[in-house]
C-alpha cells in the first residue's frame, strides 16, 4: 500500500518551513529589544522609582508576549483570554497597592523614631 504526502506534511529531514522560521525569529528579536531596554534602564539610571516603574512596565509587556506567543493565547477565544487578563490586572493592582502602602509605613516608621 502506498503512503500518500501532501504538501502540508513537515519535511522528512526535519527542516522548519519558511514562514515558521521567520515568525521565531522575529519573535526571538522582539523579546531581545525588550530585554536590551530593561538593560539599559536597569543599569544607566539611577535608582528612582521611574526606573522601577519603567522596568516593571517592560517586564510585564515581555510576560505577556511570551504567553501571547509561546503559550498561543493570541489563538484563543477572546472569553478565555479575558478570563487570564482581568485575574492578572487585579494581581498587578494588588502589588502596586502595596508597593505604595509599604513605603508610606516605611516612611512613617522612620519618622516616628528620627
Amino acid at each position: 500500500m502506498a503512503m500518500h504526502h501532501s504538501d502540508n506534511d513537515m519535511h522528512q529531514n526535519g527542516e522548519i518551513p519558511k514562514a515558521q522560521t521567520k515568525a521565531i525569529w522575529k519573535t526571538f528579536f522582539i523579546l531581545v529589544g525588550i530585554t536590551a531596554l530593561e538593560f539599559v534602564f536597569a543599569f544607566f539610571m539611577e535608582p528612582s522609582t521611574t526606573r522601577n516603574v519603567i522596568f516593571i512596565v517592560l517586564t510585564l509587556f515581555k510576560a505577556f508576549y511570551i504567553v501571547a506567543e509561546f503559550m498561543h493565547l493570541k489563538h484563543e477565544t477572546k472569553a478565555l483570554i479575558w478570563t487570564i487578563i482581568i485575574p492578572m490586572a487585579l494581581i498587578v493592582w494588588l502589588m502596586v497597592a502595596l508597593i505604595s502602602e509599604g513605603s508610606y509605613y516605611y516612611e512613617s516608621v522612620t519618622n516616628y523614631f528620627n
